[in-house]
């Protein structure tokens, strides 16, 4: 019978589980992966560039924001949680931003966000057609 050791990823370092800690399915219970960031997806869809975001337990009108700068589209998360109990007391904070480039600057107005159970979704209309292509001169001695 072949006996089967683990190996782990560090050999045997100072610290040999915390790779293997990272990607236990524990971790996925944390509201931000350990790379103090948040997950997020995106996709053109009636011609909508949309953007999801995993913000889950927070209140979308304290501590989520949107904001669009030209063609750039960022989200910042802030959490700030704190129970009290007889014997014992527990907190967690942190805050979290993700900026992402759009495919084009469009105007404020047409800019949807929409918060459910957990996700958030912004929806962008996409720049009429594609800007048009230009040979750039190199400048040269």
């Amino acid at each position: 019978m072949t006996r089967l050791m683990h190996r782990g990823r560090g050999g045997s370092g100072m610290l040999p589980g915390v790779l293997d800690w990272a990607d236990s399915p524990w971790v996925s219970l944390f509201p931000f992966p350990p790379a103090r960031s948040f997950r997020i997806e995106d996709y053109v869809e009636a011609g909508r560039y949309v953007l999801r975001a995993e913000l889950p337990g927070l209140d979308p009108a304290k501590d989520v924001s949107v904001t669009l700068d030209g063609d750039m589209l960022t989200i910042s998360a802030e959490r700030s949680e704190e129970v009290k109990e007889e014997h014992r007391s527990e907190f967690r904070y942190g805050s979290l931003t993700r900026s992402v480039r759009l495919p084009g600057p469009v105007a404020d107005a047409d800019v949807q966000a929409r918060y459910d159970k957990g996700i958030l979704e912004v929806s962008v209309p996409m720049p009429a057609g594609k800007p048009d292509a230009r040979k750039i001169e190199i400048q040269h001695s």
